[in-house]
């Protein structure tokens, strides 16, 4: 092979190391492929636009998901009888609201059911959104063993985006927080 053969392979050689993964990532795309990046909740796919689902805070006024600010929101959905395990779950979820940090405000928690009972729910109001909704659009996401609670990562838009299953790592919550915050920046 020639001198000027092998630099016209070298230089196709070179187009093709950068044209290829165009391609493919084009053919991807076309087929209708999309990655997913790791995320500790479950995907909820399609996602459900929560915007239109009637919910009434607890002093009657009512609450919309969606939102101009650019606030994320975290709904609790408790299994029956939300007691010591769901509330111990629910107060880990307020402390990775804290571990936020300057981004804390761009998160809001909101209790969507029959409030917890007790003497150990002082102070449940003012971390919590307590709310209520008589719609069933939520309904197979809510846990149906007692004393527990799943939760619901709603995007500013109003899209129900991620699932925690009750039980979940607190640890795994607040990675995708953090994610999800910063993308709100």
């Amino acid at each position: 092979m020639n001198l000027r053969n092998r630099r016209r392979l070298q230089a196709g050689l070179i187009v093709a190391i950068f044209l290829v993964p165009v391609i493919v990532m084009l053919g991807l795309t076309l087929n209708g492929w999309v990655p997913h990046g790791r995320s500790y909740g479950q995907r909820i796919q399609p996602e459900r636009n929560l915007a239109g689902v009637p919910v009434q805070r607890a002093d009657g006024t009512s609450f919309t998901f969606d939102n101009h600010d650019a606030v994320w929101t975290l709904v609790a959905l408790p299994g029956p009888g939300c007691a010591e395990k769901c509330l111990r779950q629910l107060d880990l979820v307020h402390r990775v609201q804290i571990t936020l940090d300057r981004q804390a405000d761009k998160l809001r928690l909101v209790y969507l059911g029959e409030p917890p009972q007790g003497a150990a729910v002082a102070g449940f109001e003012r971390v919590w959104t307590l709310a209520t909704t008589s719609s069933h659009a939520l309904d197979d996401l809510r846990p149906t063993p007692p004393d527990s609670v799943s939760a619901l990562l709603v995007t500013p838009s109003g899209k129900a985006m991620l699932h925690y299953t009750a039980g979940f790592d607190p640890e795994g919550l607040r990675q995708d927080l953090k994610k999800a915050v910063k993308v709100a920046l």
